[in-house]
């Protein structure tokens, strides 16, 4: 048996799945399935009950249901409403003002979510009426909103960084550290569009409010002080070694159940309806796990991945070279894929590959987020681009090309990292020592 052919044939089996309809987490279980019967000799309903075993009973995958919750319950309060409040003052003095609300907004909010649809939708709800009630363009309201949504992906606590650090055996905790330092650079990255878009187009901005004394601004910034407080409570327990990511997960529920009520986003239904939220969320999610372990457990008895990896070496390609064959890569499958089923799918085939090459995971984990980033915003299946539709009301083509200055920031941030790896490192050899 060719392990290319058998390749060949998963891969077209499917998209063909993929076209026709079928549920991600359906069409990978039954791909692998395919690639079971068709090229080895093992017993397929053996191999899947063990590997959806042993792809779901992680203790490290249980901060990712608390993390979702989380996050579903902040996204019913009125954090947004009072972050905007905090932000605005400070804001007003930058060109593009209060664009930059958006971007610092989603920030702040990627801290305490992971989602990236969750911070855009979130941060959106609260902005896009209210800047558009003041005079601002759509064009850079909405596409500042597609971009700095992403960064929910990035900046811990990540649900991507979480499937990822499960797939490739990395430690979380360094994975959450890693992204602090790309998360603050292409945050600015994404303000530094938004400032040369003001300076091109100053007749696009709306003229800055009364000026604010600076104790007033200071007043207005306790709006801030929950929020910041809560991403302590979830992040600082990680980085100062009281807590795992796992549990630091269940202390951030508890804050945001105690931040939601005493805002006033808390009742009887909002709870439900995060219950009910997060145990769709997390149910998805397991089901992408399970079919896509079971796709790599049949690719593995294909011996494809160990094919894969020689291929690539035989290239002799640099890690440079590398790296940007799989930027590209990345790219494509992002405007057919979700990020979560892209990691899942292609860490068996591409992890072996990149280990041979000498990339670090660690490393690779937070490139891996860049890139699914960027597919959050290419059409047709960019996952931002779907609810800042929705939000705006504005066509997909529209919502794509406000995106696409930040797409092109992401390309930067992207270098960035390959040129300068130690911004990935350093914070963690710093905080937990080199491993």
């Amino acid at each position: 048996m060719d392990p290319v052919f058998a390749g060949l044939v998963l891969v077209v089996t499917l998209f063909v799945f993929l076209t026709f309809g079928v549920w991600i987490g359906v069409a990978l279980g039954t791909v692998g399935w395919v690639g079971l019967y068709a090229f080895t000799n093992v017993k397929s309903g053996l191999t899947f009950g063990t590997t959806l075993w042993s792809a779901n009973n992680s203790w490290t995958l249980t901060a990712l249901p608390m993390f979702i919750w989380m996050g579903e319950i902040l996204f019913r309060s009125r954090l947004s409403e009072d972050m905007f409040r905090g932000l605005a003052p400070w804001m007003q003095g930058l060109p593009g003002r209060l664009l930059h609300t958006n971007v610092y907004g989603c920030g702040i909010f990627a801290a305490i979510s992971g989602s990236s649809a969750a911070t855009a939708a979130t941060i959106g709800k609260m902005t896009l009426p209210e800047l558009r009630k003041r005079g601002y363009d759509d064009f850079m309201l909405v596409g500042s909103l597609a971009g700095s949504g992403t960064l929910g992906l990035l900046i811990p606590p990540s649900i991507i960084l979480i499937v990822y650090g499960v797939a490739a055996e990395v430690s979380i905790a360094r994975l959450f550290i890693a992204g602090v330092i790309p998360g603050i650079i292409l945050m600015l990255i994404f303000s530094a569009i938004v400032i040369g878009w003001a300076l091109m187009n100053p007749k696009k901005v709306p003229p800055r409010d009364p000026l604010m004394p600076f104790r007033a601004k200071l007043w207005e910034s306790r709006r801030l002080i929950p929020v910041v407080g809560l991403i302590l409570l979830v992040l600082g327990s990680i980085y100062g070694g009281f807590a795992t990511p796992t549990e630091s997960a269940v202390l951030g529920v508890i804050g945001a159940l105690v931040l939601s009520y005493f805002t006033g986003g808390l009742t009887w239904e909002t709870f439900k309806e995060s219950v009910v939220g997060a145990t769709r969320t997390n149910c998805m999610i397991a089901l992408i796990l399970s079919g896509a372990a079971f796709l790599t457990a049949a690719m593995g008895f294909t011996k494809l991945p160990i094919v894969f990896a020689d291929w690539i070496a035989s290239l002799g390609l640099s890690q440079i070279g590398l790296i940007a064959a799989l930027t590209i890569v990345f790219i494509v499958l992002g405007c057919f894929l979700d990020g979560i089923s892209m990691v899942v799918l292609t860490a068996a085939v591409i992890l072996p590959a990149v280990e041979k090459a000498g990339i670090d995971l660690l490393w690779f984990g937070i490139f891996i987020v860049l890139v699914v980033e960027m597919a959050q915003i290419t059409p047709p299946v960019g996952f931002n681009l779907f609810v800042l539709q929705g939000l705006s009301g504005r066509g997909m083509a529209y919502v794509a090309a406000a995106a696409l200055p930040f797409f092109f920031g992401m390309v930067l941030m992207v270098a960035i990292v390959t040129m300068f790896p130690q911004i990935v490192s350093w914070l963690p050899n710093q905080m937990l020592g080199t491993r």
